[in-house]
């Protein structure tokens, strides 16, 4: 066992990778199971509008399985599926899919699968 670890989002990030048009960032820590996120979206993000410039696909292509802190946001699959996420809810979301942020509060979001290669520029 490798004992107590302290990684800090805030202080220690091993990585931040900004949004387009500063709607927000994700903060990477690594531990031996690999890369977690905490982004933070602001209002008026959407990720066809502040991520696909970056990912260089029609639609978000990372799974992710995370948990929102505070905030809102809406997703929507490629197939037309769609849901609502706000705070306290813990989320499973394929590939495939578009995203935006609800009202004036900014989503933050916890993200332990699908970050690692997220906002990443070639």
């Amino acid at each position: 066992m490798a004992g107590l670890i302290r990684k800090n989002f805030d202080t220690e990030p091993e990585e931040v990778r900004p949004f387009e048009e500063d709607k927000g960032e994700v903060r990477l820590v690594n531990l031996d199971g690999g890369p977690v996120g905490r982004a933070v979206f602001q209002p008026g993000w959407q990720w066809s509008k502040h991520i696909k410039p970056i990912a260089g696909t029609d639609s978000c292509q990372a799974a992710h399985v995370g948990y929102v802190v505070s905030g809102r946001m809406r997703i929507v699959m490629d197939d037309g599926e769609e849901a609502e996420f706000g705070p306290g809810d813990f989320m499973i979301c394929p590939p495939g899919h578009d995203a935006w942020v609800l009202g004036d509060e900014p989503v933050v979001a916890l993200d332990w699968q699908g970050f690692g290669d997220y906002a990443k520029r070639s």
